[in-house]
């Protein structure tokens, strides 16, 4: 890895820690408990499309784990990290299948954050009750997954002609 995407890298884990800062202090309050914009993403979907796979996985990871030990605890980074997975995961397969836009594949991301969050809710709590909170959290992931998506491409076709990436 060159020493210009090593600072990228560098630079947009900093930018996903202070984007998850800003969202910890401004939380969004539309009667859904927990559900959160994720502007945070926009730094790993920036990395994906730029840097590439492995550097969006490592920052997503390095993000999770900074945040949670800076603002959260063990709990929250277990919902956090399950979140994160599950949504990079899909956010790679539906890249890599390459039918989905930028806005896609961060609806699918955001969607998926939020199952994720859920399937571990339901095996904390050992309760399928949860399930029920998913519609409500699947269109709050639809709509915060195009905004961070479209932001993210206005972002991402101006690093590329800046860095030359």
């Amino acid at each position: 890895m060159s020493n210009k995407r090593i600072a990228f890298l560098g630079l947009f884990v900093a930018l996903a820690f202070v984007l998850s800062y800003i969202e910890y202090l401004l939380p969004l309050n539309i009667g859904i408990p927990g559900a959160k914009i994720g502007i945070a993403n926009l730094a790993v979907m920036v990395t994906l499309y730029t840097v590439g796979e492995k550097s969006a996985i490592a920052l997503s990871i390095v993000r999770v784990l900074l945040v949670g030990l800076t603002f959260g605890n063990i709990s929250m980074m277990m919902y956090s990290l399950a979140g994160a997975t599950l949504s990079l995961l899909v956010m790679l397969i539906a890249r890599r299948i390459g039918k989905f836009s930028m806005t896609g594949v961060s609806v699918l991301g955001g969607v998926f954050h939020n199952v994720g969050q859920i399937i571990v809710a339901m095996l904390v709590l050992e309760t399928e009750s949860l399930f029920y909170y998913l519609p409500f959290l699947i269109v709050v992931g639809t709509i915060t997954g195009v905004v961070i998506g479209i932001v993210s491409n206005l972002i991402t076709v101006r690093v590329k002609k800046v860095l030359n990436f």
